[in-house]
């Protein structure tokens, strides 16, 4: 199992293809790199990508600190240094857009272009914390089974949940979620939770953007996305039908297909 010690935490990471360009994903909140195998399979053929676990999720180490958003930035500046991808395409859900904006924003050096998926520029709604805190603790203390259902509400959307293809794939991430580990979910959770917005820094990102967003996405809606994409100087936006907050495992293909466009593109520019 690949690891490296980043900033004092063994981060787990995962390397396919070998391409002359890197992709890096950074999963959401309480997923994993694996939320993007769909796409490293497909993109792998043409780029090295790489994706990893933050810490304290999946199979990175759990520390007693650097949950918040600016020291989630710093691992990856300094995974991606570390393992020679810079300049890199940076493709973040979720909580890794927090981080692939953060990037942009201040190591614009370290990226080609930026993805990001069903997140937001803006802190936390008011409304979301102390739900979210309420079910950080739940999950701290007695594991995310008894919340599970309304879990599974936020991250994904209606059509995946009702979907009878998607059974064994939602049976899939259930599993995960319930076999998290408990204390490192908990900081990872509050870091999410607490964070400061960057809505007012997007003017200085200059590196080529695309955002995707999913039309049942509760948890960032696409009226988000929609500020995001006016903020970020010609920045593409593309709403992935059928998809809710993890959109890179209820559409794959249409993910795939919006990505593969993007850089298509700014290899013809």
């Amino acid at each position: 199992m690949p690891t490296r010690v980043v900033n004092g935490a063994q981060i787990h990471y995962e390397e396919t293809g070998s391409g002359p360009e890197t992709i890096v994903f950074s999963h959401g909140l309480l997923m994993s790199g694996e939320m993007f195998s769909e796409q490293v399979e497909a993109l792998s053929r043409r780029y090295r990508c790489i994706s990893y676990d933050h810490r304290g999720q999946a199979r990175s180490e759990v520390t007693k600190s650097g949950y918040d958003m600016d020291s989630l930035t710093a691992d990856a500046e300094v995974l991606i240094r570390d393992l020679g991808a810079a300049p890199c395409h940076f493709a973040g859900l979720s909580m890794g857009g927090f981080i692939g904006m953060r990037l942009a924003i201040h190591r614009p050096e370290l990226l080609k272009s930026l993805i990001l998926m069903d997140t937001s520029a803006d802190p936390e709604p008011e409304q979301n914390k102390g739900p979210y805190r309420r079910m950080a603790f739940i999950g701290r203390w007695f594991g995310f089974r008894p919340v599970i259902k309304p879990l599974m509400k936020i991250m994904f959307g209606q059509t995946f949940l009702n979907d009878p293809a998607a059974q064994t794939i939602r049976a899939h991430w259930t599993k995960h979620l319930m076999g998290l580990d408990k204390v490192g979910t908990s900081r990872a959770a509050h870091g999410v939770i607490d964070r400061d917005g960057v809505y007012d820094l997007l003017g200085r990102i200059e590196t080529p953007t695309l955002i995707l967003v999913g039309d049942e996405d509760v948890a960032t809606v696409p009226a988000k996305a929609e500020r995001m994409q006016q903020a970020i100087r010609g920045a593409r936006l593309v709403v992935i039908p059928g998809a809710g907050h993890s959109a890179s495992i209820e559409q794959p293909a249409l993910v795939t297909r919006a990505m593969e466009d993007f850089l298509s593109e700014l290899v013809a520019q």
